[in-house]
């Protein structure tokens, strides 16, 4: 090719490169898909998009509002189904608008309901997400999973002794209430200037049945996954995160009805808890026992039976066992963890929390529960099992996850779905842990949280 040849070829390629560039400016990202995950705790909105963004915020007063312009971004109707999927019982949000405030900028205006604490950060691609633009609303006073708990407590104790008052005052009723008949004539015999009689005042309500509780078993039941971490899914489309909390919530009814125990929930509906944040709200209440409850997959669906796993200060008891916990230590990556933001003296502290006393002890509730889970189905291990799963590493209390079944396994898959099987599990599990505390009552609480 001639000089001139050459010449005249490479200015047609600079030609369609800068003419490409220019389309591609002018359309920016693509917005692949928008999510909205509303909770106590905190609200995140997802902008999942085929290209990085790149966002500034701001709050304004009268009313008060979250401002939000993201750059080169053109409005399309995926963006508009933001507006779609709030809930009205959104704790922190009261409605949301969007349009083009820049020829590539878009604006969100989003009414706030309550003071909060914005925090915006990016994700890049992993498992199934492409490049995240992250919008969480934290509340300015931060939720005291302690205080909820009290309170849930003195909530039950009062319905309770209303309930025996309601029903003691309608046999006092039937008790006193004479016969029609027979009070009739009595009335017509009773002369006019007789004094009334006064009732006596009922007696006082017995005292409940389970009677005064000086030391509460707190156990914190972890759900895990969540929002944007589904966990792993079924052969039919089953999703880890909704099987397991639909798990922890009835376990918690179970917990809660037997005296003298209580549980509270590392999460109540789906949303993310970062692992940290799970073994931080269980110590903040002080709780006896960490089980951190999942329904885990395997490579191949031959796969199948429950395990339960306690921490290892060493290696992994197993190749399988290593393996489910670098998969389970991986949920904050795919979950969405803003990193700037994480307490680093909390990192720090749980970098090496495993001491010889907590394993031991989980070790000891791990066998109580698997036990009684083998009774329920088929177990993957007849032994508990030990592997470095970051959310045991609380230093003060037992800790157990529970992999409830394969949920990669098509039969298994079925039996997680069925509310009968779910039962039979609770009641596996409740047992386990009652028996466990029988053995090992929990002492005076001296702990630091």
């Amino acid at each position: 090719m001639t000089n001139p040849s050459r010449r005249r070829a490479l200015r047609s390629m600079g030609a369609a490169a800068l003419l490409l560039a220019a389309r591609d400016i002018a359309f920016g990202a693509s917005i692949v898909a928008v999510r909205v995950w509303p909770a106590a705790d905190y609200t995140r909105i997802t902008l999942e998009s085929d290209t990085p963004l790149a966002a500034k915020h701001f709050i304004a007063d009268n009313p008060p509002r979250l401002v939000i312009d993201i750059d080169g971004l053109e409005l399309s109707p995926a963006l508009r189904e933001l507006v779609g999927k709030l809930r009205s019982d959104d704790p922190f949000i009261g409605g949301l608008r969007v349009g083009q405030y820049l020829p590539r900028v878009v604006r969100l205006v989003i009414d706030l309901k309550q003071a909060t604490l914005p925090q915006l950060f990016t994700l890049a691609p992993v498992a199934a997400y492409q490049h995240r633009l992250v919008f969480d609303l934290y509340p300015t006073q931060p939720r005291d999973p302690l205080l909820a708990l009290i309170h849930e407590k003195e909530l039950a104790e009062q319905q309770a002794a209303k309930a025996v008052q309601d029903a003691l005052g309608e046999l006092i009723r039937k008790v006193d209430r004479p016969p029609a008949a027979a009070g009739s004539s009595v009335m017509a015999a009773a002369p006019a200037s007789a004094p009334q009689q006064t009732p006596a005042p009922p007696p006082p309500p017995p005292a409940l049945s389970q009677g005064k509780v000086d030391r509460l078993v707190v156990v914190a039941l972890d759900p895990g996954h969540g929002g944007e971490d589904p966990g792993a899914t079924g052969p039919s489309g089953l999703h880890e995160k909704d099987v397991v909390l639909a798990i922890a919530l009835q376990l918690r009814d179970r917990l809660n009805a037997v005296p003298g125990m209580r549980a509270m929930l590392t999460r109540d509906a789906d949303f993310f808890v970062p692992l940290q944040e799970r073994v931080h709200k269980a110590r903040r209440v002080q709780a006896d026992l960490f089980v951190s409850i999942h329904a885990d997959a395997f490579f191949t669906a031959a796969a199948r039976g429950a395990s339960v796993f306690a921490l290892s200060q060493g290696g992994a008891t197993s190749t399988a066992a290593r393996w489910m916990a670098d998969r389970e230590n991986a949920a904050d990556l795919v979950g969405g963890v803003n990193i700037k933001t994480r307490d680093p003296n909390l990192a720090r502290a749980l970098l090496d929390m495993s001491t010889t006393a907590q394993i031991k002890d989980s070790l000891h509730v791990g066998r109580e529960v698997l036990g009684q889970i083998g009774r329920v189905g088929k177990l993957h291990k007849g032994s508990v099992e030990q592997a470095g799963f970051a959310v045991l590493k609380a230093p003060d209390i037992p800790s157990i996850l529970v992999e409830t079944a394969f949920i990669s396994n098509p039969e298994e898959e079925a039996q997680l779905r069925d509310p009968d099987y779910q039962a039979k599990l609770v009641d596996a599990l409740v047992t386990g842990m009652k028996r466990y505390f029988a053995k090992n009552p929990p002492l005076a609480r001296q702990r630091t949280v």
